[in-house]
């Protein structure tokens, strides 16, 4: 018997029982592999679905319907046809909301003339208080960094806690400060003066400084206590990514304190500007409860912005068609101006 051959025969043999297993095996893993990714799926389909069902249901239907709204005369009031109320006594009107918005006759609706002038106070309104927030924290960001290690965190605290209030009671609050008779402020000046002054500082239309209206810069004022701290915030952390080593080579070039921040850190805080500038304008577009509780627009129309203009047709009056075309409006507003900050304000390059 060669020996060759019987060792080539239990090779041989080997192989044809071993050939069957190694697709056997391969099938397993695969199979494994299938059934992770299959559970993998579910899980993902488990875990997405609520959030588009809310996202849809909650947030994308009412925004497809308040763009159709824009189009009718509709109010809740009036029985219409059968799809959402739209059509029978809410009729099609095409863009004549849009058309009216554009009277600007003395002789126009009233709903017309509060339209303007809230464009107008709500675009005031977003300048001064985009102006104020960024003048007021960088600044005062700049110098809580600058301040000592066991103060910095105190000093955070200290200015982000109103951004943690209720704007509501940050109104009520403020209005004890400005009430006309039992006020801080006018407690505050009748003690200076030695006089009693009942100053209505909210609710009087003559009121003027700089040709704005007292109340608005009332309201500013109380807006701007309760919303500085997070752009504060936001400047702490930026200032913190800027590299030390930058730092330290203009302190050896003897840069000054000034130059410092005039061509150095400004310049490189200049993407998280854009980012406080977007987020201030569109937070200052939608104001509302502030002005609700303090003034609720007036004296005289003169703190009535858009928002509230749009809650007053469509709750109090019942124009929903009209305010839905002045939200569309809005909407447009905010994009446009974010985007024209975004190509003012962008950079080609970061540190």
């Amino acid at each position: 018997m060669n020996p060759s051959k019987g060792v080539g025969a239990g090779l041989d043999s080997l192989a044809v029982q071993s050939g069957p297993r190694k697709p056997g095996i391969f099938r397993f893993f695969a199979g494994l592999r299938q059934g992770r990714d299959s559970a993998q799926k579910t899980f993902v389909f488990a875990a997405v679905s609520p959030l588009v069902l809310y996202m849809g249901f909650f947030t994308l239907f009412p925004m497809i319907w308040g763009f159709a709204l824009a189009f009718f005369d509709y109010s809740a009031r009036r029985v219409g046809g059968p799809l959402l109320g739209f059509g029978g006594d809410n009729p099609f009107v095409g863009l004549q909301n849009f058309t009216e918005m554009l009277n600007f006759a003395a002789d126009a609706p009233l709903n017309v003339r509060q339209f303007h002038t809230s464009i107008k106070t709500t675009l005031l309104f977003a300048a001064l208080i985009l102006l104020l927030n960024l003048a007021i924290s960088l600044p005062l960001a700049v110098l809580i960094e600058s301040a000592h290690d066991r103060l910095k965190g105190f000093f955070r605290l200290f200015f982000f806690l109103p951004v943690l209030a209720p704007s509501v009671g940050v109104a009520i609050m403020w209005e004890y400060v400005y009430h006309p008779q039992r006020g801080l402020l006018n407690g505050i000046q009748t003690l200076i003066g030695g006089r009693l002054v009942g100053t209505n500082w909210t609710g009087d239309q003559s009121l003027v400084f700089l040709g704005i209206p007292v109340a608005l810069l009332a309201v500013i004022v109380a807006y701007l206590w309760q919303d500085l701290g997070y752009n504060l915030v936001i400047f702490i952390a930026a200032l913190q990514s800027i590299p030390e080593s930058i730092k330290d080579a203009a302190r050896i070039d003897g840069t000054s304190s000034w130059q410092m921040f005039r061509y150095i850190i400004l310049p490189l805080l200049k993407p998280t500007i854009l980012l406080a500038s977007v987020l201030t304008v569109i937070s200052a577009f939608q104001v509302f409860d502030i002005i609700q509780v303090m003034t609720e627009g007036g004296p005289n129309d003169q703190t009535r912005v858009l928002l509230l203009d749009i809650y007053n047709n469509a709750f109090r009056f019942q124009r929903m068609g009209w305010a839905s075309a002045v939200s569309v409006v809005l909407f447009l507003a905010v994009l446009v101006i974010s985007l024209v900050q975004t190509r003012l304000l962008r950079t080609e390059w970061e540190y």
